[in-house]
């Protein structure tokens, strides 16, 4: 007597990641302040924070997810910063010049506390005779 086959079990399905639709918000830091709604209608996606009204609207397409409206959002942003950023600093030859003069915030190493940097070429004189001298070697 045979014994009666087991019917095999079907291969297991595969779970499908689920893509965030809230994210951290730029301006606040709310951890899930930002939501992103897409309408497929018209083929835009719209980003808003809960907590400080920011928002923000994007072209998106049949393949979008909401992760993508909010990296051009990031990348709007960042577009926006480097513009300002560039458009507030003063001029390269201005700018070259101050780079090279000391800052009073930036402590300056081997200066005491009160003591003044000077322009000088930044080494330190010592008028008193050269202290290795004394041990010179002489193989004579």
């Amino acid at each position: 007597m045979g014994k009666r086959s087991k019917s095999s079990r079907g291969p297991a399905k595969k779970q499908r990641q689920v893509l965030a639709t809230a994210f951290k918000c730029v301006f606040c830091s709310h951890e899930t302040g930002v939501t992103v709604k897409l309408d497929r209608k018209s083929n835009v996606g719209n980003l808003s924070c809960k907590s400080c009204g920011q928002t923000f609207q994007g072209p998106i397409n049949n393949l979008s997810a909401p992760v993508d409206v909010y990296a051009e959002w990031i990348d709007a942003c960042d577009a926006l910063a480097h513009d300002t950023a560039a458009a507030a600093a003063p001029p390269a030859s201005s700018q070259h010049l101050q780079s090279r003069l000391p800052t009073q915030s930036a402590g300056r190493a081997g200066l005491a506390p009160g003591e003044k940097y000077d322009t000088g070429d930044g080494f330190i004189d010592d008028d008193d005779a050269d202290g290795e001298a004394d041990y010179n070697d002489d193989d004579d």
